[in-house]
This record gives structure tokens, sequence and C-alpha cells, in this order.
């Protein structure tokens, strides 16, 4: 006997559609991200600068190799003679930059003035510009005044006007006693160290800067570093025992 009954048919589905998915940021998670990101930057950023005040300390320390690669030209052509003239040269005293510059302006490529300072100024020193014809670099008295003369001043007023200049006298790299502890040239200016007051130079015990001595090495030295000089400051004009003296280590 055939079953006439049919198959029940299966319970009618409903099929909805599926609800369509959204990517994105809710408000809070925004908030994180750019919070993250603002601490991100403020870990960052003492870090950037430090690598661009080192970057810019090595580039015034290749300045100063490329002044003594000039003075060792001049001395090579003035029988080993270092710089020497009656002060004032040219309305300035040797020992400045905008003096003794004249020097050893043959022996670099370019011609140097305050338009075009070439090595004769420090990336980071913005002082000199204005105030020293973008001249960052000072060249030591010792060099061209006897000893005697040099401990016979006793004050920074001595190595600048009006003062009576000392009438120089030729000097040698035989005269240099400790090559490697006189300062030959260096920044007058703390400009990878910046003090908060008026930058005295080499007239404070603040700051740091950077040093060609007499055996060409090339030294970043604290002020409180140096020995003291006649003047009773880190002063490589006044050095004790001038061309003969030591300025570093103390």
């Amino acid at each position: 006997m055939i079953s006439t009954s049919k198959t029940p048919e299966p319970p009618c589905r409903h099929y909805y559609a599926q609800p369509q998915k959204h990517f994105g940021f809710t408000l809070i998670e925004m908030l994180t991200v750019i919070a993250i990101i603002a601490l991100l930057i403020s870990i960052s950023l003492p870090s950037l600068g430090k690598a661009k005040t080192a970057a810019m300390r090595i580039k015034c320390a290749n300045n100063l190799k490329q002044i003594d690669i000039a003075i060792r030209l001049y001395l090579h052509a003035n029988d080993d003679i270092y710089p020497c003239a009656e002060d004032p040269p040219e309305g300035y005293w040797l020992w400045m930059g905008r003096g003794w510059r004249r020097f050893i302006q043959p022996y670099l490529q370019s011609k140097i003035d305050p338009n075009n300072p070439s090595v004769l100024l420090c990336p980071q020193d913005e002082i000199s510009i204005e105030n020293y014809e973008s001249t960052s670099y000072a060249y030591s008295m010792a060099f061209y005044h006897r000893p005697q003369q040099i401990d016979s001043m006793s004050s920074p007023s001595d190595t600048y006007p009006p003062a009576v200049p000392q009438e120089p006298v030729r000097q040698g790299i035989c005269d240099v006693a400790r090559p490697s502890g006189k300062i030959l040239v260096g920044e007058w200016l703390s400009n990878h160290y910046r003090l908060k007051g008026k930058d005295p130079g080499w007239w404070g015990w603040e700051g740091q800067r950077n040093f060609l001595f007499a055996d060409s090495s090339i030294y970043f030295i604290k002020a409180v570093d140096i020995r003291e000089a006649n003047d009773n400051l880190p002063d490589a004009n006044l050095t004790k025992k001038g061309i003969k003296g030591t300025d570093w280590p103390r």
C-alpha cells in the first residue's frame, strides 16, 4: 500500500541580512593613540637636540682642524715662527679672530670676511655673527709674547683695549715647552653648552669649549678643568709662564 502522506516541509527559516561591519577607531582609542604619539615625541625631542648639538660640536672641531693645517702651513713658510704683530693690527688686537685671521687667509681655499667667514665661524655661534665679524676662535697671546711679559699681566683688562699693549716678541715652535698642554686656538664662547646669562668667554669659569693645542690635538673641555692663569681665570691668553706653561690638564 502506497502511503499518500506528504513529507512535512522543514520549518520556514527567516534569513536576515548580516549587519555590515564598520572598521575605525572609537574616540577613546583615538585619544589613546594621540597620547602615545605625544609621549614618544616628548621622549625623542631631547635626544634629537643632543644629537644635533653633538654634530655641530664635531663640525666646530673640524673647523679647528682646518685652522691647524693653515697655521702649520704658515709656520712652514715663516721659519716655524707663530703669527706675530704689533697690537692692535687693523684696529683689533691680534688674539681676536678679527685680528689674526689675515695670517691664515693665504692658506685657506676661500677669502675670509664677515660675509664669508669660512672655518672661522662655529656653526652654533650666533653671537659672533653680529658682534665679532663672524669669528668664533681666539689665538693665545702667549704665542707672540715672552713668558715674562705674559706673567706681568694680571687682569683681562691687560689684554683688551684701552690697555697699552705689550711689545710683541716672535715665538717659535721650539719655545713651546709642553705642546700637548698649551692651548693655541679655541672657541671664545661656550657655543655647544649654552650659558643662561652673558657668556664671558675665557674670562669666566662657566661653559665648555673646543680647543686646539700646540701639538694639533683638539679637545672639548670644561672651563673648570683649565688651569688658572695669571688673571685667576681659565684664560689661555695669560697662561702662567706663557708659551712655556700648561693650560690643561689641571
